[in-house]
């Protein structure tokens, strides 16, 4: 029943992590209509940030993560202004290409400064937790405990603040949004700001018990389409929901069949949940 339960506990890391990723994917999605496929760049730099202010500058573990969600807010809202902004009434088609072109420039950025080697992040949490026989890492019940802690305080954000009701009115209707006298550039930025930073703060909590490299942030940001997708495009409970569902779908799928087959159980999961209910689990806007 250990082992079990053990598997579980890796499912809420996996879904943590998914679903941090996701939701700022699908915060852009829902007011911008832009699939940012450069998201995954993001986390990637998100994590080198961390690894940089801890092994290269030697601050602690928590100052590096707000550095770290700090910059990478900032390139995102750069992101925004300089490539998507200009690119507002174009074809849609030229959002996905910039957004392919941002991964791979930040990409050879990276590479150029830190190499294409794969490297490891420390943590001051390196302690095990024993709950009569129930393993759990501190590095990976921080990720859980961090993870719920973020998405209550982003509801509350978006739910009690005037700028988070800006930024729901925006996803409801851009229409009405504009009617009412909404500003959309700041709308905009503020969204991509907190997109970015949940990618650092994801990749930050992750990069300890996974490898730090350039090309980290591929598969993640496939999943967390996937997730989206599931969930519903541009719902927030929607990314948090399939987040948990891919994570515990590895998880325990990698335990139970073979880890070689858990990437396919999560697409596969896809493509069942879009047979049954093809607008996802969750209506988009549902925040």
């Amino acid at each position: 029943m250990n082992l079990f339960f053990q598997q579980i506990i890796n499912g809420l890391t996996l879904g943590s992590i998914y679903g941090l990723v996701a939701l700022g994917l699908t915060l852009v999605y829902g007011i911008l209509h832009v699939p940012n496929f450069a998201h995954g760049a993001l986390y990637m730099v998100g994590a080198f940030m961390s690894y940089f202010f801890m092994v290269d500058l030697g601050v602690h573990y928590w100052i590096a993560m707000a550095g770290s969600a700090a910059v990478v807010a900032i390139l995102a809202v750069l992101c925004e202004r300089l490539v998507f902004h200009p690119l507002r009434n174009s074809p849609p088609i030229h959002d996905k290409i910039a957004a392919i072109g941002i991964l791979l420039f930040l990409e050879a950025v990276v590479q150029m400064f830190w190499g294409s080697d794969f490297r490891r992040m420390s943590s001051p949490f390196t302690g095990i937790l024993n709950f009569d026989g129930l393993i759990i890492p501190e590095q990976r019940l921080l990720i859980i405990v961090g993870a719920f802690v973020l998405v209550f305080v982003l509801q509350l954000f978006l739910r009690k603040t005037m700028t988070g009701a800006t930024i729901i009115a925006m996803a409801q209707s851009r229409e009405g949004a504009f009617l009412v006298g909404i500003d959309a550039n700041r709308v905009a930025m503020m969204t991509f700001a907190i997109s970015g930073a949940l990618a650092a703060i994801a990749a930050t909590l992750y990069a300890p018990i996974n490898l730090v490299y350039p090309a980290m942030g591929h598969l993640v940001i496939m999943k967390a389409f996937v997730i989206i997708i599931i969930g519903g495009m541009g719902s927030i409970p929607g990314a948090i929901v399939g987040g948990m569902i891919i994570g515990f779908a590895e998880a325990l799928g990698g335990f139970y069949i073979s880890t070689d087959y858990k990437d396919i159980i999560a697409f596969g999961l896809l493509v069942v949940i879009l047979s049954i209910r093809p607008q996802g689990l969750f209506a988009k806007g549902a925040h």
